[in-house]
């Protein structure tokens, strides 16, 4: 059966809406199967060991004693109480976590993970992303046009990428990409309408873009991963692991990829003038008032379309922004644009190493990834305890699902790496986790017809033992798992990928590529394992 479609509407087909956003937040809680859900914006998975204690707390006492990374690196409580959400509400502003009621849901920010901390990149990003945020938190100057803002949806996405290509491909609404020389790129929507390629991964909960299904458009999907699920913490962009033979170490980073090569993520101007993927170059000090001025003029040419769009790539094609209106809003605020010069990302563009990422000034970061994107609050109070004892005392969750811990001593990484290991979370590239994802499943969502992620946990327990068929993390295909034909989260754009999907007898398990096309076999819930290590190894 063929996929469901993506949120990009071709042409002028722009989706018809008779409702508002319902995406939850930390205030609009969602009710699920398993109780409500709340979703914590973290703009660019950035926050403190003490906030991240806070949280954990809040899972225990208030929820189901979990925590849910999601595609934006968000952080998601389940099973609370219908009645929490005063007193939820009130931890969060306590802790710094709600700086606004009124901009809770528009707090959409995604970042590269490793900025500042592994000497790759044209900048560090965090500064870009704590600016943009109290620009979205309202705290703009008067007569700066930015007061609108909280009028974006839920699903609107802003991506601060520090040159290195990660977080540029994920297809954020409003991307900035930092560049050389203290200048960056500001792109609305995608160039062209297509993007650039999309970082490979063999991490686990490996998908694409967290544009691919964006299925919780609808109130009954509104617990489904956030837009979709997102590549896993990667060794490296064409799925080659990148550790020496110190376990849980990563080499730096290749040198830079060649303009027009094959890592080359810099956007190509559109044949004939697409006004999608409008595309400028800004000075650095001003890429959060850009970002958010950029956002602004998607909102003029939502009310001047008349449509519920939610999403650029959903503006009718008449109705898109130009580069020409991007550049009268921005000079009208005072920001200077400078011609776009060619150049290419610093290294070839890749989802976060899993291990010991080491620095140029002597400090290392721990970069780890969690299964399935979910943690027990002792797994996650153990990750804030480590970074206030021996690290910055900051944490970055990461849009693959990962968590990345910066500041430690070399001894020190290596200390908290093996107790994270011991954990269970995945600190080296071999693991078998490395390209597995899943939908929420049953007890979660009424609509499953199985409980996908355990199916999962049981088939990577069968791949580790030998019972399944494993090869080189490089040659297996991701695999996705799925509790019925709506299939929230499975991989979008350009790969191959396992679909197996809960039937209600079993599972069918098949091979799809982007067109949608499969070849598969109906198999029962004790054969899945095989069937799944048999088609990752197809080619």
């Amino acid at each position: 059966m063929p996929l469901p479609p993506t949120t990009a509407p071709p042409g002028d087909e722009t989706p018809a809406r008779g409702r508002d956003d319902a995406c939850p937040g930390a205030l609009r809680l969602h009710s699920a199967d398993d109780g409500a859900l709340a979703r914590v914006r973290l703009p660019a998975g950035l926050l403190t060991a003490r906030q991240a204690l806070v949280l954990a707390l809040a899972a225990e006492e208030l929820g189901d004693g979990r925590l849910d990374l999601t595609s934006r690196g968000n952080l998601q409580l389940r099973g609370l109480d219908a009645g929490c959400g005063a007193g939820l509400a009130a931890r969060l502003r306590t802790a710094g976590l709600l700086p606004s009621d009124r901009h809770d849901r528009v707090r959409n920010i995604v970042a590269s993970p490793l900025s500042g901390l592994d000497g790759a990149g044209y900048a560090d990003v965090s500064a870009w992303a704590r600016e943009l945020d109290a620009l979205l938190c309202g705290n703009a100057p008067a007569g700066s046009g930015l007061a609108e803002l909280a009028g974006l949806s839920g699903r609107f996405l802003f991506a601060l990428d520090d040159g290195r290509g990660d977080v540029a491909a994920l297809g954020a609404d409003v991307t900035l990409i930092a560049a050389p020389d203290g200048e960056a790129v500001l792109r609305l929507g995608s160039a062209g309408g297509h993007g650039p390629a999309r970082p490979k991964s063999t991490a686990p909960n490996a998908t694409e873009s967290p544009d691919s299904t964006d299925h919780h458009d609808a109130p009954d999907h509104a617990d489904a991963p956030e837009d979709a699920d997102a590549p896993g913490v990667a060794a490296r962009q064409d799925g080659r692991l990148v550790a020496d033979d110190t376990p849980g170490r990563a080499r730096p980073p290749g040198p830079p990829t060649p303009a027009g090569g094959p890592g080359d993520t810099k956007p190509k101007p559109a044949p004939g003038g697409d006004p999608v993927g409008a595309e400028l170059q800004v000075r650095a000090s001003d890429v959060p008032r850009a970002a958010a001025l950029a956002a602004v003029a998607f909102l003029d040419a939502v009310r001047a379309s008349g449509t519920r769009a939610w999403r650029v790539s959903e503006l009718p094609a008449r109705h898109a922004v130009t580069a020409d209106q991007l550049v009268g809003r921005l000079a009208e605020a005072g920001i200077q644009l400078a011609s776009l010069a060619p150049h290419s990302p610093t290294t070839a563009p890749s989802t976060p190493l899993v291990g010991l990422v080491a620095g140029p000034d002597g400090r290392c970061a721990v970069s780890v990834a969690v299964p399935l994107g979910r943690l027990t609050a002792a797994r996650w109070r153990l990750l804030a305890e480590l970074a206030a004892r021996g690290g910055s005392g900051e944490l970055r969750v990461t849009p693959w699902r990962g968590v990345v811990l910066p500041g430690f001593s070399a001894g020190d990484a290596e200390a908290a790496l093996r107790e994270l290991a011991d954990a269970g979370l995945v600190t080296a590239p071999h693991s078998p986790w490395f390209g597995v994802g899943a939908c929420t499943g049953r007890p979660g969502c009424a609509k499953s017809l199985a409980d996908v992620r355990a199916e999962a946990a049981r088939a990577v327990a069968g791949e580790a033992s030998g019972d399944g068929r494993p090869g080189p993390a490089r040659s297996r295909l991701p695999v996705y798992f799925s509790g019925c034909e709506r299939r929230c989260g499975h991989p979008g754009g350009p790969v191959r990928w396992v679909d197996v999907l809960a039937t209600g007898d079993g599972y069918q398990v098949a091979v799809r590529d982007a067109t949608g096309s499969a070849r598969g076999v109906d198999v029962t819930a004790e054969q899945v394992a095989g069937a799944v290590a048999a088609a990752r190894g197809t080619t």
